[in-house]
C-alpha cells in the first residue's frame, strides 16, 4: 500500500498532467478564434441562403462557453441589388462548437437574435419573407422533395438529409411590411424560439407577440417538418391563444400542389363582436352575439373545406351539424345544416345586421357591407328558440346571403299558442337598399301575443290570425319604419278586450269633454269577434276597419296612426249589436287623439235628425 505522501504526489502529478493537456488543447483554440471570426458571416450565409453582413467584427468569448457576439447583423436576398434586409438584428449571439473551432471550422448549435426585424411581403393569402435563393436549408428541402416524390404516400424518412439546424431564439422583435416605401409594423414584442436539432428530426416553433394591440401566443410542432417543406404530408399540432380568441388544430397537413388538411379543429371566442373588431372585419362590427365555440373534424384544402361532426355553441346554445366552406369564388361561400337545442334568433341575426340601438340610444345603421363579403346558405332547426320576449318551439329556418340579397326565413315555428312564419329580406340590387319584414301568425292566443309584445291593453284575448308586411328603405330600422309601406290584418274569435270598461266609457262620453282612456280602463269588454284591416304608406298606418263585436254592442274605429311622433287621429262609434248602422244612430261618437301610449277621447255630440213638420190637412171642397 502506498503511503499518504505517495498518494498526494500521484494526485498532484495527475492534476499537472490535466492542466498541461487543457493548456495544449486551448492554445490552438484561442489561436483559431481569428479564423472563426472571419468565417462566421460566410457560414451564416451558407446556412441561411441569404447575404449576411455584419456591422462590426464578431466578438469571440471562450469562457464560460465558446460563443460569438455579432452586432448590427443584416440578412438580405442575394438577388436584391438594393440589399434591403429580410432580417436584421441589433445583436446576434451564436453558440459555437469548440471541437470544430480547433480546426478552424464554424458549427452553430444555438443562435439568439436580440431585437430582430423580419420583413415580409404578400404571398397569396399570407405574408411571408422573401425565400432565399440557396443555402444549406434550401438544399435540404430540395433533397427532401426527391425523397417525397419517390413515394408521396409514405416517403422514406431514413433517406432524408440530416443537416444540423439547432435552436434559434429571438426576443423583443417585430414583423414589418413595406408600404409606400415605409415599414409598417404588423407584430411587435415578438419573442420565442425554433427548436429543430436537425432537419430530419421533429421541430417546434413557440412565439408570443402583440398583434393589433392584443398579446398572441402560437405553438406549432411536427415530427417531420422537412417533409412539409418538401410538399409532403406530416402530422401537425397548432395552438393559438389570445384574449379575443383561441384555436387549435391536431391532424395531418399536406403542402403539395394538391394540399389538404385532415384533423380536429377547435375555435373559441368569448365575444364575437370583439373578435370581429380585432380582426378588422367589415362584417357586422356591432354584432351583439357573445361567445362562440366550435369543435369539428376538418377536411379540405386551400379551395374547399368541410367541417363534419361540428359542435357549435352560440352564447351557450349548443348545436350540431355540417358546414362546407368554399374559397373558389370571389368571396367565401358557406353552406350547411345546423340543429340546435336552443337558439337566440336575435343574436344569430345580429351577426349579419345590427338590430339594436348603439351606446347612445341612437338607431344603428343597417350594415349591408357583409353582402359583398360572403355567400351564405344555412339550414337551421331548433327544439326551442327565442326572439326577445317571444318563445318558440320546433323551429325551422334558413339564412341566405347571395347576389346582393340577404334573406332570413322562419318557415315554421310553434309560438304564441299557434304557428308562426316570419321573414326578413335586405335587397341591395337596386339603386336604393330596401328592407322587407313579414309575419304571419295563425291560430294564436291573443293573450299570449299581448304579453309577448307588451300590448296587453285592447288586445283581443281569443284565438286569431295576424299578418304584417312592411317594406321600406334600409338606411336604418328607424327610417325603414318611418317610411314603410305595407299592410296589417288581424281577426280574432270570442274573447275579451282588456283595459276597457265600456259602460264607464259610454257614461263618461255622455258627459262631454275630453278624457284619457286610462280613466275607463279598469274593466274588460267581452267580444264575440274582432277584425282589423289597415294599410301603411310612408310610415302612416291608415286603419280601414277596426271592429270589435259583442252580444250587446259593437265598437268601430277608423283613421290614421303616424309612426313618427306616435300620434293618433282616429274616429269611432259605438252601436247596438246587429243593427243597420246606416239607419240606426250611434250610442256614442268620439275622436281619439293623443299618442299610442296615452290616448285621449273627445266625445262628439250627437246631432238629432231634423224634425219635418207634417203637411197641413187638406180642406174638402
Amino acid at each position: 500500500m502506498p503511503s499518504p505522501m505517495v498518494k498526494k504526489g500521484i494526485w498532484a502529478l495527475g492534476a499537472a498532467i490535466v492542466a498541461i493537456a487543457l493548456a495544449v488543447a486551448f492554445f490552438p483554440l484561442i489561436a483559431s478564434t481569428q479564423i472563426v471570426r472571419d468565417r462566421i458571416a460566410l457560414e451564416m450565409s451558407a446556412w441561411s441562403g441569404y447575404r449576411v453582413e455584419l456591422g462590426a467584427a464578431p466578438v469571440i468569448d471562450v469562457f464560460p462557453s465558446f460563443h460569438a457576439t455579432l452586432n448590427n447583423v443584416t440578412l438580405s436576398d442575394w438577388r436584391d441589388v438594393s440589399r434591403r434586409p429580410v432580417v436584421e438584428a441589433e445583436r446576434v449571439e451564436i453558440e459555437l462548437s469548440a471541437l470544430a473551432a480547433l480546426i478552424g471550422n464554424v458549427v452553430f448549435s444555438d443562435v439568439r437574435l436580440i431585437r430582430p426585424t423580419l420583413r415580409v411581403v404578400p404571398t397569396g393569402p399570407f405574408y411571408l419573407p422573401v425565400s432565399p435563393g440557396g443555402g444549406r436549408i434550401a438544399r435540404s428541402v430540395d433533397a427532401a422533395r426527391t425523397v417525397v416524390a419517390a413515394n408521396p404516400a409514405s416517403p422514406d424518412l431514413g433517406a432524408l438529409p440530416s443537416d444540423p439546424f439547432g435552436e434559434v431564439e429571438f426576443s423583443d422583435g417585430r414583423i414589418v411590411i413595406a408600404r409606400n416605401g415605409e415599414d409598417v409594423e404588423i407584430v411587435t414584442s415578438l419573442s420565442g424560439n425554433v427548436d429543430w436539432s436537425s432537419v430530419n428530426r421533429a421541430g417546434k416553433l413557440s412565439a408570443t407577440g402583440i398583434w393589433r394591440g392584443e398579446s398572441v401566443s402560437i405553438d406549432l410542432s411536427s415530427p417531420n417538418p422537412l417533409v412539409l417543406f418538401a410538399g409532403g404530408a406530416a402530422p401537425v399540432n397548432f395552438a393559438l391563444k389570445s384574449n379575443p380568441t383561441s384555436a387549435t388544430f391536431e391532424g395531418t397537413v399536406n403542402t403539395s400542389a394538391d394540399s389538404f388538411l385532415d384533423g380536429k379543429v377547435t375555435f373559441n371566442s368569448p365575444s364575437l363582436r370583439r373578435l370581429l373588431e380585432w380582426s378588422k372585419s367589415e362584417m357586422a362590427p356591432k354584432a351583439v352575439i357573445g361567445s362562440i365555440a366550435i369543435s369539428s373534424h376538418l377536411t379540405g384544402n386551400a379551395q374547399r373545406a368541410k367541417f363534419e361532426d361540428t359542435e357549435l355553441t352560440l352564447d351557450g346554445n349548443p348545436g350540431t351539424g355540417v358546414l362546407d366552406v368554399s374559397l373558389t369564388g370571389a368571396v367565401p361561400s358557406i353552406t350547411g345544416t345546423m340543429a340546435f337545442e336552443t337558439l337566440d334568433l336575435r343574436s344569430f341575426l345580429s351577426t349579419f345586421t345590427p338590430l339594436t340601438s348603439d351606446a347612445n340610444g341612437d338607431p344603428d345603421q343597417v350594415d349591408t357591407k357583409f353582402v359583398d363579403k360572403v355567400v351564405l346558405d344555412l339550414r337551421l332547426s331548433a327544439a326551442r328558440a327565442s326572439a326577445g320576449s317571444l318563445d318558440m318551439t320546433d323551429v325551422a329556418a334558413t339564412a341566405q346571403v347571395k347576389n346582393g340579397l340577404v334573406v332570413f326565413d322562419l318557415s315554421d315555428a310553434t309560438a304564441l299558442g299557434g304557428t308562426l312564419q316570419a321573414g326578413m329580406r335586405l335587397d341591395r340590387t337596386g339603386d336604393v337598399d330596401v328592407a322587407e319584414l313579414r309575419m304571419h301568425a295563425t291560430d294564436i292566443d291573443g293573450a299570449i301575443f299581448g304579453a309577448a309584445t307588451g300590448m296587453t291593453d285592447l288586445m283581443p284575448t281569443g284565438r286569431g290570425t295576424i299578418s304584417v308586411m312592411l317594406k321600406g328603405p334600409a338606411q336604418s330600422w328607424e327610417t325603414m319604419l318611418e317610411n314603410a309601406d305595407g299592410s296589417i290584418s288581424a281577426s280574432f274569435g270570442p274573447g275579451e278586450l282588456k283595459g276597457l270598461d265600456l259602460p264607464a266609457f259610454l257614461k263618461r262620453a255622455s258627459q262631454g269633454g275630453f278624457f284619457a282612456l286610462k280613466e275607463v280602463a279598469n274593466g274588460t269588454f267581452p267580444i264575440t269577434a274582432a277584425e282589423l284591416k289597415a294599410g301603411i304608406a310612408n310610415g302612416v298606418i291608415r286603419i280601414e276597419k277596426a271592429e270589435a263585436k259583442s252580444e250587446g254592442r259593437d265598437i268601430w274605429l277608423s283613421g290614421l296612426m303616424p309612426y313618427v311622433g306616435s300620434g293618433l287621429a282616429l274616429s269611432g262609434k259605438v252601436f247596438p249589436a246587429g243593427v243597420d248602422r246606416t239607419t240606426t244612430p250611434a250610442e256614442a261618437t268620439f275622436f281619439v287623439g293623443g299618442s299610442w301610449s296615452v290616448p285621449f277621447i273627445s266625445p262628439i255630440p250627437q246631432v238629432a235628425p231634423p224634425q219635418v213638420a207634417p203637411p197641413p190637412a187638406s180642406v174638402p171642397d
